[in-house]
Formats: structure tokens, C-alpha cells, sequence
């Protein structure tokens, strides 16, 4: 990497009054240039608190809309408008609304993995870190559809004793992610704690040692006594944990949870986006006021 060119990035933060935010997914070198890194949750917030005029998110479109949602009074740029996320593709406003016509009165949860729309259409939204606790402050009359994360809902159903309405979607990255690996991984790494996230399949969520969040991932491998770790989740998370825990040990669970719209953000793509100011994204405001209404839910329950 030019220093040349990390050069031109802080000035451009600089001259622009830009924060950068950056998920844990990203390639190690957008995260160690980013000024706020974490999961969706955490950024959500920093996105809602910062004081610059202008944020370039580095992670999918949908965290960049929700940041556009939150701080309607900034600027919202990413390095690559083709930056999406399949999952949040794989449910539409109009599906969601014909889904609620057929469940009068049923609270939708919708994980932050989703499009404005969606969320519009939604009561609350939860992330991977959340989503236990907010399918827990439903009151236990109401019945609850989940969208679009079918494992990330199964694993919410589990945890709480609920039955919810799942919607058919899922992380592709997540779900390339098989039982198979785990039993090669242990096998090749003994008394290594698996540790895995909730948009994995049931059977790799059951077989595995802890499951959690990003953070709830780092915060596991940070407390934990053991010196190694096996970890189930896209691989860019590898980079965090290795740097916040240079005497600890980590294996990926599945080199091929890769996902590869995480990685179309480059330092040179974020020097051009603060350089054109662009890609910008927005919302309409008349999706973003019913967005807005869900992600606060989300973000009041923490």
C-alpha cells in the first residue's frame, strides 16, 4: 500500500471534515484506514453521534443507507456503489407488505441486512448482536415475522422459546460455512474453541463452542484463557482478532466465507470518493420517516 496514497486519504478526511467507518468484514487495510470500525450495531451508533459533515462508509449498501437514515443532516458516500448484500435482495417492500397482509397484526422484526424499503415496512429492526433481545421485548401475544435472515431468526426462535414467521433468505457467506469444516477443523486444531455467527446454518450454530455478534466474537476470543481460536464467520474478521490479539492464534473456519461485495472497497476507491464526493446515497423521505422509526426502536434496546 502507497503511503502516498493513505497520505491523500487523511487529507481528504481532513479537507472534507469526513469520518470513515468501516465493518469488520472489510480487507485489513480499509479497516486499519478507517476511523470507526465494527458490526452493524456499533457503527449504526457512532453513524447517529459523529460530528462530521460528511461519512464514508466502507461496508455494504444497506449500512450506508441506515447511517443516511440516522443522520439525515450529513453526507453519505461509499467507495463502490456495487457494494451490495444478496440477503437484503432476497425480500422486497411489496413481499413484505402482501407476507403482513396474510399475518394481520403480527410485528415484523426486520434484520438491519435489508433495504430502506423493507425497513420501512417494518416495526423494529435488530442486528446479529441484538436480535435475542429484541425478539424478547414483543409481548408473547403478538405473533412476530422475521425477515430476511432465516438463521439468524432460527437462532432468535431458539433462544427465546418464540415461534416466529421466518422469511426464506440467507447469507450466502455464512451458509458456505458447513458442519463438515468443523469436524476437519477440530480435528486438525484440538482443543481450539469454535466460535461462530448466528447467520451460520442450525447445525453449524449447534455444534459450535460460542456464538455470537462480531463483537460478541471478539469479546469471546479477547476474555477467553484459550490461545486459539477457530472461527466461523467472512474472513475479514481475521484480520481484527489477530491484530487486538497478537498472542492469541486464529484459524478460519471456511476460507470460503469470502464475500466478495465486502471486498470491492479499496483505499483507492475511498481517495476517489472523497475526492468526487461520491457515490452519495440517499433515501426518500418518505421511506426514510418509517425507516427512521425502526432503526430508533433497535437502537433504544441496544
Amino acid at each position: 500500500m502507497s503511503e502516498d496514497l493513505l497520505d491523500r486519504l487523511r487529507a481528504l478526511k481532513k479537507e472534507r471534515n469526513a469520518v470513515i467507518l468501516a465493518h469488520n468484514y472489510q480487507r485489513g487495510e480499509v479497516q486499519d484506514a478507517a476511523d470507526i470500525l465494527g458490526d452493524s450495531l456499533g457503527l449504526s451508533r457512532e453513524a447517529a453521534n459523529t460530528d462530521a459533515e460528511v461519512i464514508l462508509f466502507c461496508g455494504v449498501h444497506f449500512m450506508a443507507e441506515t447511517a443516511a437514515i440516522v443522520c439525515p443532516d450529513k453526507k453519505v458516500i461509499v467507495p463502490d456503489r456495487h457494494a451490495g448484500c444478496p440477503m437484503a435482495n432476497m425480500v422486497t417492500a411489496r413481499e413484505l407488505r402482501a407476507f403482513k397482509a396474510q399475518h394481520p397484526g403480527a410485528t415484523v422484526v426486520c434484520y438491519v441486512n435489508s433495504t430502506a424499503e423493507v425497513k420501512a415496512e417494518s416495526d423494529v429492526c435488530c442486528t446479529s448482536a441484538n436480535g435475542v433481545d429484541v425478539v424478547r421485548s414483543i409481548p408473547a401475544d403478538r405473533e412476530i415475522i422475521f425477515v430476511p435472515d432465516q438463521s439468524l431468526g432460527d437462532y432468535c426462535a431458539k433462544q427465546t422459546g418464540r415461534s416466529l414467521l421466518l422469511w426464506n433468505g440467507y447469507c450466502p457467506t455464512h451458509h458456505r460455512i458447513l458442519l463438515e469444516d468443523i469436524v476437519s477443523m477440530r480435528a486438525a486444531h484440538p482443543g481450539a474453541p469454535v466460535v461462530v455467527h448466528p447467520e451460520c446454518t442450525a447445525d453449524v450454530i449447534e455444534a459450535a463452542d460460542s456464538v455470537g455478534s462480531t463483537t460478541g466474537i471478539l469479546r469471546f476470543c479477547h476474555e477467553s484463557d484459550a490461545n486459539e481460536f477457530i472461527i466461523g464467520t467472512e474472513i475479514g474478521m481475521l484480520h481484527r482478532l489477530r491484530k487486538e490479539n497478537p498472542g492469541k492464534t486464529f484459524h478460519a473456519l471456511a476460507k470460503l466465507a469470502d464475500c466478495p461485495n465486502m471486498k470491492l472497497n479499496t483505499i483507492e476507491k475511498m481517495v476517489w470518493a472523497l475526492e468526487d464526493m461520491a457515490p452519495e446515497v440517499t433515501v426518500p423521505e418518505s421511506v426514510a420517516v418509517r425507516a427512521r422509526s425502526a432503526i430508533e426502536k433497535m437502537l433504544a434496546i441496544g
